[in-house]
C-alpha cells in the first residue's frame, strides 16, 4: 500500500509526506485503516487531476521541466486563440537575442466575454467620427496615403497583428519611440483586434491637412486629403488626432507614464483640501516656446499690479541638474485655481492641470487633442480670455474665491472626467476604435514596402537604456485584456453638434459678460 501510494503521489518530499502519513497508519485496526486509506486515495487522485491540468496549462504535455531549470517563456508554445483567462507575458529578450527577430510566443487572438453587454465608450469618441467625415464617402486611397509622406516621420503597417516601420525622419526627442511603443502596446492588449491598415505619422505639433486645400472630385486635388495623423487639430485642418506619446512616458522632462502617474496624481490630490490650498492661479512651464506665454509672464504680482496669478518660467536644463525635485507633478495639487496655456501648439500638460481639484483656468485654446473636445466650459473649466489674459485671471480667481462651492464643484468635474474618463483602459479603446473605423475607409490592402522592418515590445525595450526602459517596462501591456473594449457611441447628427457647440459658445460668451461687468463696477 505505501508503495503504490507513493506512486500516486510522486517522489522526494512528497514521499516523505507519504511516509510520515503511512507508518503511524499501518499500526490501526484493519477498519479504520480501510477508511482513511479510502480518503489518501480520493486526495490522490485530486492531487494527480491538478498535476495533469497544471503541466497542460500551455503546452498540452504532462512533460515536467528538467531538474534545476525553470519554465521560460521561450519553451512555452501558446495556441492561435486562448481563451479569456489573466495571462501574462513577459518579455522574451532570450529568444530577440538567439535569433535576431521578433519572438512568436504572443498569441494572435483572444476570446473576451463580458458579463453583460460591454461599457459605452466615453462622449469624446464621438469625434473619431467627426476627424474621419473627410473620406466618409470617397474612401482613403493608396495615392493619398503617398501624398501624407510629405511631412510624415514614419509609416506605419499592421498586417496579420505584427507591427511594420518605415522611418523617413527622426522626430523631435522621443516623440516617434514611445507613439510606435504606445501602438505595440495596443498589439498586445488587444491581439486578433487591430485590423491591417497603413497610414502616415507626423510628430510634429502643428496641424498641416489645411480644409481649404481643393480636395474632392471637383478640385484640383481629386486625390482627396492626404489622411495624416498627428497629436493635435484646428477647426482649420483635417489632421487625424491620435493619443501623444506622453500617455507611455516622456523620458527627457522625466514625466512618468500615464497608468502610473495618474494614480500619483490621485493621492497627490488628497494631500490638500481646495479650502486650505493658495487662493490664487499658478502656472510653471517654458515660456519662450510661445508669445502667448511669454504675455503670460506679465500677469505675475509685481508693485504695481497683483492679478491673482503666481507664475513661474521652467527652467528644464536646471531642473535635470537637481533631479527634477521641483517638477513632480503629483506634487503641484497647492492651488485653488491652475492655468493651462497652449505652447507652440497645443500641449501635453493639460490632462496633469485639469487632475488636481483646482479650478482649470484655461487660455483660450486654437488646438485640440483627442480627449478636449468634450470639455465644456463652466463645467469642467473657466474660460479665460487670450488677449487680456491678466484682467480675465483676476476675474476668474476673485469670483472662484467669491462663490467657493460652485468653484469645487468645477474643479471635482475636472478631476473626476480625467481620472474616470481618460483611464488607460480608455486610451487604448480610442486607439483602437479610430484604427478601426481608419481601417475601414482604405480602399487598397495594406502591404508591408521592403523599406520597413518589423517592430515588437522586445526590439524596443531590450536593448533600451536609462529611463527609456524604465518607461517601457512601466508601460508594458503585460498579457492580452481580460475584458472587451468599450462601444464607440454613433456619429453626431448635424443639429446635436450644432446644439454642442452653440452650447460652449454661449457658456464662454456668458463669462465675458459677468468679467465685463465685474470690471465696469471696478471703473466706476
Amino acid at each position: 500500500m505505501q508503495l503504490s501510494l507513493q506512486r500516486w503521489f510522486g517522489s522526494g518530499a512528497s514521499r516523505q509526506l507519504v511516509e510520515t502519513i503511512c507508518r503511524p497508519l499501518m499500526k490501526l485496526p484493519s477498519r479504520s485503516s480501510a477508511v482513511i486509506f479510502s480518503v489518501l486515495f480520493l486526495l490522490g487522485g485530486a492531487l494527480i487531476s491538478t498535476r495533469l491540468l497544471d503541466s497542460n496549462a500551455f503546452s498540452g504535455s504532462a512533460r515536467e521541466p528538467e531538474p534545476g531549470k525553470a519554465l521560460t517563456a521561450s519553451r512555452i508554445t501558446l495556441p492561435d486563440k486562448i481563451p479569456k483567462k489573466h495571462l501574462e507575458i513577459p518579455l522574451d529578450c532570450t529568444a530577440l537575442n538567439r535569433t535576431g527577430t521578433c519572438p512568436t510566443n504572443y498569441p494572435r487572438a483572444i476570446d473576451q466575454e463580458e458579463p453583460g453587454p460591454p461599457s459605452t465608450c466615453p462622449e469624446y469618441f464621438r469625434w473619431i467620427h467627426e476627424d474621419l467625415r473627410a473620406w466618409a464617402h470617397t474612401g482613403i486611397t493608396r495615392e493619398a496615403v503617398e501624398t501624407a509622406k510629405r511631412t510624415a516621420n514614419f509609416r506605419l503597417v499592421i498586417v496579420n497583428g505584427k507591427a511594420y516601420v518605415e522611418k523617413y525622419q527622426k522626430s523631435f526627442q522621443t516623440r516617434d519611440v514611445f507613439t510606435q511603443w504606445g501602438i505595440l502596446q495596443l498589439l498586445r492588449r488587444y491581439p486578433g483586434k487591430v485590423p491591417d491598415l497603413e497610414l502616415m505619422f507626423d510628430c510634429v505639433d502643428w496641424p498641416v491637412v489645411g480644409k481649404s486645400g481643393g480636395y474632392g472630385e471637383n478640385g484640383p486635388n481629386t486625390t482627396g486629403p492626404p489622411p495624416l495623423f498627428r497629436y493635435c487639430g484646428d477647426d482649420r485642418t483635417l489632421d487625424i488626432v491620435f493619443p501623444d506619446w506622453s500617455f507611455w512616458g516622456w523620458p527627457e522632462i522625466n514625466i512618468k507614464p500615464w497608468e502610473g502617474l495618474q494614480k500619483q496624481l490621485r493621492e497627490g490630490n488628497t494631500k490638500k483640501r481646495w479650502m486650505e490650498r493658495e487662493a490664487y492661479a499658478y502656472w510653471k512651464g517654458n515660456p519662450a516656446v510661445a508669445e502667448t506665454r511669454m504675455d503670460l509672464m506679465k500677469c505675475n504680482v509685481s508693485e504695481e499690479h497683483d492679478w491673482n496669478a503666481r507664475v513661474f518660467a521652467q527652467d528644464w536644463v536646471k531642473e535635470s541638474q537637481q533631479g527634477y525635485k521641483q517638477s513632480d507633478l503629483a506634487n503641484q495639487c497647492l492651488h485653488r485655481y491652475k492655468i493651462y496655456i497652449e505652447g507652440s501648439a497645443w500641449s501635453v500638460s493639460q490632462k496633469y492641470i485639469m487632475a488636481c481639484d483646482s479650478v482649470t483656468l484655461i487660455v483660450k485654446p486654437h488646438y485640440y487633442d483627442f480627449f478636449t473636445r468634450s470639455l465644456v466650459p463652466v463645467h469642467h473649466y473657466w474660460p479665460i480670455q487670450e488677449h487680456d489674459k491678466c484682467k480675465s485671471i483676476k476675474f476668474a480667481v476673485d469670483w472662484g474665491n467669491n462663490h467657493k462651492h460652485k468653484a469645487q464643484e468645477i474643479g471635482k468635474a475636472a478631476s473626476s472626467f480625467i481620472q474616470d474618463e481618460l483611464k488607460m483602459d480608455y486610451v487604448y479603446d480610442y486607439m483602437l476604435h479610430l484604427l478601426t473605423q481608419y481601417s475601414k475607409l482604405l480602399t487598397f490592402k495594406p502591404v508591408v514596402p521592403k523599406g520597413a522592418v518589423e517592430l515588437c515590445s522586445e526590439s524596443m525595450a531590450c536593448n533600451a537604456a536609462g529611463l527609456e526602459k524604465k518607461f517601457m517596462m512601466e508601460s508594458l501591456v503585460k498579457g492580452p485584456s481580460e475584458r472587451a473594449p468599450c462601444t464607440i457611441p454613433p456619429p453626431y447628427d448635424p443639429p446635436s453638434l450644432s446644439a454642442v457647440l452653440r452650447r460652449n459658445s454661449n457658456s464662454i460668451k456668458q463669462v465675458e459678460l459677468w468679467e465685463k461687468r465685474y470690471w465696469d463696477n471696478q471703473n466706476k
